[in-house]
C-alpha cells in the first residue's frame, strides 16, 4: 500500500530535474499522475513532447499509472485542459504540483521586456492559471456535496525569499508565488483544499551554472532532485494537517519560513516631516537582520 494510493496527481514541469523526480516518486507512492511538461529549452524556447512521454513511459513500465500532458501552463486553454485530461483520464484530481519554470538571467538594467514578461508568464501566471482551474473544479465538487481532502503545492525559490542579483524577473516571480499559495490557502480552505510553497535546493539544468555542495562522504548528495520529493509527498497526502505555509527543502533538511512580519518602528502623534524622519528613521539603514539561517541551509 502506498501513501498516495488513489489520489491523482499533476506535475508541471515534470519532465526532468525536480518535477521529473516529483513525478516518479509520487507514482511510486501510488499516486496516478499527470505528467506535464512542455518540453522547452531552460530559456522557455522550443517545444519537445518526448521528456514528459519518457517520464510517463518509465512510471508504467515500473508498474505505475501516469499520462503525458504537453500544454502550456502559462495559457489560459491549455491550463484548463490539463485539468480536464486528469478529470478524464482518472475520474478527479486531488492534489496540484505547481514545479514548471524557466530561466532568463540578466542584470536589471540590461534586462528587456521579453525576458521579463517571458519568466514572469510561466512562474506566476503558469501556477495561476493551473491553481485557478483546478479550485474550481475541487469548489464544484464541494458544493455538490462531496467529502474532499485537496492539496496544491507550489514551488518558489531562495532567489525570491532572499534575493539574487541577475534574477529580478524570476525572483520577483518567485517571491510573489510564496504570497500567492498563502492567499490561495486561506481562499480554498473553505472547500477542503490546503495549499503550500516549497523553495527547493537542488542540482538541475536551471542551477547547473551555480557551485553546489558535493556528495558527502556516506555517499549521500544532498543536491539531488530527488531529495524534494518526499516532502511533496507528504503535503499531498490526505492526513497532513499543513496549509499556507512556505518552506525550503534541501538534502535531507526542511525550513520553515516566517511570512513578513514588523520588527522595528518609530511613531510620533501627529504628521511626520522630512527633517524629524531624518533623525528617527535613520536608524533602520543600521537594523541587523542576521543570516536568517542562511549560513547553514545549503
Amino acid at each position: 500500500m502506498g501513501t498516495l494510493d488513489g489520489r491523482v496527481v499533476i506535475v508541471t514541469g515534470a519532465g526532468r530535474g525536480v518535477g521529473r523526480g516529483h513525478a516518479l516518486f509520487l507514482a511510486s507512492q501510488g499516486a496516478k499522475v499527470v505528467v506535464n511538461d512542455l518540453g522547452g529549452n531552460p530559456d522557455g524556447t522550443g517545444v519537445d513532447a518526448s521528456p514528459a512521454q519518457q517520464v510517463a513511459d518509465e512510471i508504467v513500465a515500473a508498474g505505475g499509472v501516469a499520462v503525458a500532458n504537453h500544454d502550456s501552463v502559462s495559457s489560459w486553454d491549455g491550463a484548463e485542459g490539463l485539468v480536464r485530461q486528469a478529470v478524464e483520464a482518472f475520474g478527479d484530481l486531488h492534489a496540484v504540483v505547481n514545479n514548471a519554470g524557466i530561466l532568463r538571467d540578466r542584470m536589471l538594467v540590461n534586462m528587456s521586456e521579453d525576458e521579463w514578461d517571458a519568466v514572469v508568464d510561466v512562474h506566476l501566471k503558469g501556477t495561476f492559471c493551473v491553481t485557478r482551474f483546478a479550485a474550481s473544479y475541487w469548489r464544484d465538487q464541494a458544493k455538490g456535496g462531496a467529502a474532499i481532502d485537496r492539496a496544491v503545492v507550489n514551488t518558489a525559490s531562495t532567489s525570491g525569499l532572499f534575493g539574487s542579483a541577475g534574477q529580478t524577473n524570476y525572483g520577483s516571480a518567485k517571491s510573489a508565488i510564496a504570497t500567492f499559495s498563502i492567499i490561495a490557502s486561506r481562499e480554498l480552505s473553505r472547500y477542503g483544499v490546503r495549499v503550500n510553497c516549497i523553495a527547493p535546493t537542488a542540482r538541475t539544468r536551471l542551477t547547473e551554472h551555480i557551485a553546489m555542495m558535493a556528495p558527502k562522504d556516506d555517499g549521500f548528495d544532498p543536491m539531488d532532485p530527488a531529495n524534494i520529493s518526499p516532502f511533496i509527498g507528504y503535503l499531498a497526502t490526505e492526513s497532513c494537517r499543513i496549509t499556507g505555509q512556505v518552506f525550503h527543502v534541501v538534502g535531507g533538511r526542511v525550513n520553515l519560513f516566517k511570512p513578513w512580519e514588523v520588527v522595528d518602528s518609530i511613531s510620533k502623534n501627529g504628521r511626520w516631516t522630512i527633517e524629524e524622519l531624518a533623525e528617527e528613521a535613520d536608524r533602520f539603514a543600521d537594523v541587523d537582520f542576521g543570516d536568517l539561517g542562511r549560513s547553514d541551509m545549503f
